[in-house]
């Protein structure tokens, strides 16, 4: 076998995507918080990117009338027509004002505090319960064991690790770590340091005074039931009738099942939304959201060193190309997002103006392919348009990707959106008789009353998708 060099030609087509391209769809899937967060270390990196200050100049400003001025404009003489009283108290007057106030001397040496560098931080529950803790004077080992048992507690204040282990970490026996473990379920919140559900439960109950009663028998030993609400169970078991067991349910409803959720870190994420949609008499106008984004341009200074034909060197002026291109790439591609995400709104509303102006049940069916071929877009772009972009209708916050969903046919003809099912399937179950709720199969005959022809199993996926419990857990008696 020879092995041999040879030049050939062939000519090919392959897709490119330039620095340009690249930066503008990375800018157009990116969230509002994500765009701010890029732009700020832009800023940062690139020198002959700057932010625009606004100034009094920039913006039309009204001149406030001089209220010394009479309505032709002509300013009139101001004169000073008090006289000053011939029969004042001179000299109770300089003794009030001249009296020395309270002198505060301090060190010169010693500083104020510097208030920034305060932050605000939440109580949490270990805190919480070392603080109890040590209010009780432990001992060395108590203090230990009681650091051990908050250590090991989950976010809801339920312990998740055996006593047995707490023991031999804190080199002491079972039963010195249950004595500290029994006087720290007697803490705030009420309930916690339990082990389970029921121990928790218990715990409130005997806080209330409610223990050797009706309540404790349910929660000892009819959980189960109680979860499936087997009320007749509980009634034939304990031989009581079901008022009593209303009552006692009712007692037990009011009770906190994860006692350490006031204790909770999290913190709400708002959503800022992208654009907004008002409705001005008839018409709905669509208002981009610019509030708190720079207004960005590139820098004069380095504009100017590039075209007055300054002697540069080399690699000051490639640098300086670079970052130029780069600058002017990134504002022009904020500027063609923004744009694209007001052509995909408007296009939203064209398609969904009934649910702009009546509501979710009047959602129509939607995919990508509608708002791409009305706009002349391909459907990758508006899916990436949509990503995380929230608008503020006159019906809520939504996400873009809401008003895109699947359709389901009608009995007769026509279609309707998967998101309106959902919404009549929670009207129904609303308007229910608490003590006869709807099971899925009932309401898949009441949707097909209605021209909606969906099975039962459907009917079971979107009520878990909403969250609304089975007919036999909805159920009141």
């Amino acid at each position: 076998m020879v092995l041999e060099l040879r030049q050939q030609l062939k000519l090919t087509q392959q897709l490119i995507m330039t620095p340009q391209l690249q930066m503008a769809i990375k800018l157009l899937q990116l969230s509002r918080l994500e765009l701010l967060d890029t732009i700020s270390q832009e800023l940062e990196e690139n020198p002959a990117l700057e932010e625009m200050q606004e100034t009094a100049s920039d913006e039309q400003l009204l001149e406030p009338v001089d209220p010394g001025t009479d309505g032709d404009g002509e300013a009139k003489e101001v004169t000073i027509e008090e006289k000053i009283q011939d029969d004042i108290d001179w000299s109770n007057y300089l003794d009030e004002y001249n009296t020395p106030g309270r002198v505060n001397y301090e060190s010169e040496s010693r500083e104020a505090p510097r208030f920034e560098a305060f932050v605000a931080r939440r109580e949490s529950l270990n805190d919480h319960l070392l603080w109890q803790l040590l209010m009780t004077s432990p001992t060395k080992k108590e203090e230990r064991i009681g650091s051990l048992i908050v250590g090991n507690l989950n976010r809801d204040g339920y312990l998740d690790i055996q006593v047995e282990n707490i023991a031999r970490m804190s080199g002491s026996s079972v039963e010195r770590v249950e004595q500290v473990l029994s006087l720290m379920q007697t803490f705030d919140p009420v309930g916690v340091c339990a082990r389970d559900l029921s121990e928790c439960l218990l715990i409130q109950a005997g806080h209330f005074n409610i223990d050797d009663t009706m309540v404790t028998e349910i929660i000892k030993h009819h959980l189960g039931n109680l979860e499936k609400k087997n009320y007749k169970a509980i009634c034939r078991s304990l031989k009581i009738n079901t008022e009593d067991v209303a009552a006692a349910v009712n007692i037990i409803k009011g009770l906190e099942p994860r006692p350490g959720r006031q204790y909770s870190d999290d913190t709400p994420q708002y959503i800022t939304p992208d654009i907004y949609v008002y409705k001005i008499e008839d018409e709905f106008v669509i208002v981009l959201n610019d509030d708190g984004m720079p207004k960005l341009r590139v820098n004069s200074f380095y504009r100017r060193s590039i075209s007055s034909g300054e002697k540069l060197s080399g690699e000051a002026a490639n640098y300086i190309q670079d970052k130029l291109r780069s600058a002017a790439w990134l504002i022009k591609s904020i500027h063609q997002r923004q744009k694209t995400i007001y052509r995909v709104m408007e296009s939203i509303l064209g398609f969904q103006r009934d649910f702009f102006e009546k509501g979710i049940a009047h959602l129509k069916p939607m995919v990508l392919r509608d708002v791409a071929q009305d706009i002349g877009m391909h459907e990758s772009t508006i899916s990436r348009v949509t990503t995380n972009k929230y608008a503020h209708t006159p019906q809520g916050i939504f996400e873009l990707k809401y008003f895109f969903n699947s359709s389901i046919k009608r009995l007769y003809g026509g279609a309707i959106a998967s998101v309106s099912v959902q919404e009549k399937i929670k009207q129904i179950i609303a308007a229910e008789d608490p003590y006869k709720p709807y099971s899925d199969d009932k309401i898949s005959k009441i949707l097909k009353a209605s021209h909606i022809n969906i099975a039962r199993r459907t009917v079971a996926k979107y009520r878990e998708m909403l969250n609304v419990l089975p007919s036999n857990k909805r159920k009141q008696i």
